[in-house]
């Protein structure tokens, strides 16, 4: 795609050149899909989850049941027992707490300009040599700090 836009620029021909625009658009999907699938792991994490706490939530009462009795009998064997079961399965419950964070946190909102589709034809112009741009496009340029020999202000 992109040799497409530098022969463009070549041969002067900025409409063809506009092609950029079909890149970037594409780009910008691929990245909208990975946003989207990190919104699906996200739910997934937090159903994970949600069935976790119902299952850490049954087994912690069964657990209190047990400390209750084993308390009565005082038998530290089994105290110790149940205590390193308490433990571990709050332990399974931050493991899978920050698995889920962490999906979240990468979700991010990207967004793409169109500035970018100005920035890549001025710099694909530079490229093939061609100082000669036309002035709708080198407006657009100096609006976003450019000139159009692509050095910014």
């Amino acid at each position: 795609m992109l040799n497409v836009v530098y022969q463009a620029i070549q041969k002067g021909n900025t409409e063809a050149a506009r092609h950029a625009e079909n890149a970037i658009r594409q780009k910008n999907q691929t990245i909208n899909f990975l946003r989207m699938s990190a919104r699906v792991d996200a739910v997934a994490a937090r159903v994970q989850t949600a069935v976790t706490m119902g299952k850490v939530t049954k087994s912690m009462a069964n657990v209190v049941k047990s400390m209750d009795a084993t308390l009565r009998s005082m038998n530290l064997e089994k105290i110790s027992a149940l205590m390193d079961k308490f433990e571990q399965q709050f332990e399974t419950l931050d493991v899978q707490t920050q698995q889920m964070e962490d999906t979240m946190s990468s979700t991010t909102t990207l967004t793409t300009p169109q500035n970018q589709v100005d920035m890549l034809l001025q710099e694909m112009a530079d490229e093939a040599g061609v100082s000669v741009i036309p002035d709708a496009v080198r407006h657009k340029l100096s609006s976003y700090g450019m000139s159009a020999s692509g050095n910014s202000r």
